[in-house]
């Protein structure tokens, strides 16, 4: 049976700063990166693969703390790991020392996610199956042996857990169908980058709507008028019945964000994204309070499961976005999948990035079939960047993510593609 015998980490950086991709009202000039993990067993065809997305510096510290933390795996069987991954990534997150620098937190919070994301890498691979179909198969209670429940029993309990999976379990068979058929609707945010310009914007508004998108977003909150400005080309463009979204990236003072949304106009907002900081439970509560009818969706930079737990109690949130790399892997964002479906809450991941429309595709898959089933209101985000550098990438039809039937968790880069990037070694930024 195959073992881990090592692990390296890769600095893997592109330059999207040079075309201004990713640029919104908090990241002005990012470089879309991965700290990248790599899991080697004693199988040479076997390797298991993962990565946290930073945008360029923050590689650095994240490659530092994936390379304390992957340690953890070196020796385990992998079959034995698939049996105890919920002991595993307990025991990642519970580090004593670890967690001193958190709690369940930050950089190295985001590592333990890193190791045990390239776990379930290994597990998918070994049983030949995509990840979403592996966590699709597992009974209620292998589900729930996957959580870490402390902390979140005031707000959902394991019993109340099992009894959700055992409900959405006589559905499987059919939610899986209609995925394979039909894949999962998806949102585009690539018109709308901050640092586009207006005619760019409206010209790849334009071809979202020509590509079957039904929800588009721009990034906001540098300029109040500019905000208006674009908005209303944007609206203009689309027509009434294409729904848009805005991302504030955390910018503002919560009274602020009141008074800016507010102040937008009448141009039919489905929701605005992160409008204060991730840790403002009551801030966001407030902000929800406000500018109803327009609804808040936040969670790219939510910390933990703790902080989602609490934003559900307060009602601070219509759409949960859950991220792949910036909580402890694919265990925690069960336990966001199962709050959100004893809320009655729509998860609606966020992606984009380098590399999270692959990873975060197979929980939202894994969430439609086994847990949330059909829900009107789930899309999952998708930018139209640096695909090509995974071995498999995403796949979108009629704007609607196909799901994925190859092996693996969906982080597996091409080899070429992390020589030529890494940094500053990689020819890509030699070159430069």
């Amino acid at each position: 049976m195959p073992k881990v015998i090592g692990f390296h980490t890769v600095d893997v950086r592109f330059p999207t700063s040079r075309g201004l991709d990713g640029s919104d009202a908090m990241n002005q000039d990012p470089d879309y990166s991965a700290a990248y993990l790599i899991l080697e067993t004693d199988d040479h065809g076997l390797s298991g693969h993962s990565l946290v997305f930073t945008i360029g510096r923050g590689n650095d510290l994240q490659c530092s703390a994936i390379d304390l933390l992957a340690r953890y795996a070196v020796g385990r069987d992998i079959d034995d790991l698939a049996r105890s991954m919920g002991d595993f990534a307990r025991s990642l997150v519970r580090d004593s020392q670890m967690r001193w620098l958190g709690p369940e937190k930050g950089v190295t919070h985001m590592a333990a996610g890193a190791v045990i994301n390239a776990a379930w890498d290994l597990i998918s691979k070994r049983v030949g199956k995509p990840l979403w179909k592996v966590l699709s198969e597992l009974s209620p209670a292998e589900i729930v042996d996957l959580v870490d429940f402390r902390y979140l029993s005031d707000a959902i309990t394991k019993s109340e857990a099992l009894e959700i999976l055992k409900k959405a379990e006589k559905n499987r068979a059919t939610n899986e169908a209609a995925l394979l058929q039909y894949g999962l609707p998806a949102y585009t945010t690539t018109p709308g980058w901050l640092g586009y310009s207006d005619e760019k914007m409206v010209r790849l508004a334009k071809e979202a709507v020509a590509e079957g998108f039904t929800l588009i977003k721009l990034k906001c909150g540098v300029s109040l008028e500019d905000d208006k400005r674009r908005l209303k080309l944007v609206r203009e463009a689309i027509g009434p019945d294409v729904r848009l979204a805005i991302d504030a990236n955390q910018v503002w003072d919560v009274p602020q964000a009141i008074e800016w949304i507010n102040s937008l106009g009448d141009v039919n907002l489905h929701w605005v994204e992160e409008p204060t900081s991730p840790d403002d439970i009551l801030g966001h509560a407030a902000i929800a309070e406000a500018i109803a009818p327009v609804r808040v969706a936040t969670g790219e930079h939510v910390a933990n499961r703790i902080i989602f737990k609490q934003m559900l109690q307060a009602r601070s949130l219509s759409f949960l976005q859950i991220d792949a790399s910036r909580v402890a892997g694919v265990n925690e964002n069960i336990a966001m999948l199962l709050m959100a479906a004893k809320y009655g809450v729509p998860v609606c991941p966020h992606a984009g990035g380098v590399g999270l429309c692959e990873m975060v595709q197979h929980l939202a898959m894994f969430d439609f079939v086994a847990v949330g089933g059909e829900h009107p209101d789930r899309v999952v985000e998708f930018v139209d960047h640096l695909h090509e550098h995974f071995v498999v990438p995403t796949r979108i039809e009629n704007a609607r993510y196909m799901p994925p039937t190859q092996p693996g968790a969906g982080a597996e880069m091409f080899a070429d593609s992390i020589t030529e990037y890494a940094y500053p070694t990689g020819k890509a930024w030699v070159n430069a």
